[in-house]
């Protein structure tokens, strides 16, 4: 089986404000997005290693790191309301124009840096399996959603499931997963025919615990941290 040319794309906005400065916060001796360019690389399965940023402090961090940045991500595609796919269409348009064409992206947040190498090369094997254009990573919910609400503006609750069980032993709740945010992996073709990243028949990587973390508040720094200080961190 042919292995796919895989490029591996980093998205680091410099706006932050859950974790001002995040993606070159230092946590456990290095910048946030160094975690994530390190993996990328030990993977051994990206063929070209890229991150798209509009902010030009990121981008001089990544290239101290190894990896220039051969241009900034326009403004436009850069606020909190754009969408991801915009940005990572106008990255496999601008390295078209230099010539190169990848068979798919690998989109990896810097904000989940406890994703493994290991992890990566294993989803891109399940990638490279006959049939398979799209894949994410996954781990199980929290809270599920047979025993979840919505509130109303009056304050009274309205369940999720309406038809949920209402009573029903923790145990014996089926298993229920959400997208993490750790992996994404799409072929091109499906990136710029659905323009989305998640498809009827994508495939699921399912995240090794304690690689799932996606840091979005100080909370979850602080538990970062802590998890960066492990022996072989």
């Amino acid at each position: 089986m042919t292995r796919p040319k895989i490029l591996g794309l980093i998205p680091a906005r410099g706006g932050s404000k859950g974790i001002p400065g995040k993606n070159i916060k230092p946590l456990g001796g290095r910048p946030l997005i160094g975690w994530t360019l390190d993996s990328a690389r030990q993977s051994g399965v990206v063929d070209r290693l890229l991150v798209s940023t509009d902010s030009a402090e990121i981008a001089a961090v990544a290239a101290a790191l190894g990896t220039p940045v051969p241009w900034l991500r326009p403004a436009e595609l850069a606020r909190d309301e754009s969408p991801s796919i915009d940005f990572v269409l106008h990255a496999l348009d601008r390295l078209a124009q230099e010539g190169y064409a990848p068979d798919a992206v690998l989109l990896l947040q810097p904000t989940s840096p406890f994703r493994s190498a290991g992890s990566i090369r294993k989803a891109a094997e399940l990638y490279a399996k006959e049939g398979v254009q799209s894949l994410i990573s996954v781990s199980p919910v929290r809270h599920h959603p047979y025993k979840s609400y919505f509130r109303e503006p009056d304050g009274r609750l309205k369940r999720v499931i309406p038809d949920a069980p209402k009573t029903i032993r923790r145990q014996d709740l089926p298993p229920v997963y959400a997208a993490d945010g750790s992996i994404y992996l799409d072929s091109v073709a499906r990136l710029r025919e659905g323009r989305a990243f998640l498809f009827p028949d994508t495939l699921s990587w399912l995240s090794p615990e304690g690689e799932s973390l996606d840091l979005d508040t100080p909370q979850d720094w602080a538990v970062a941290e802590a998890l960066a200080a492990r022996p072989g961190q």
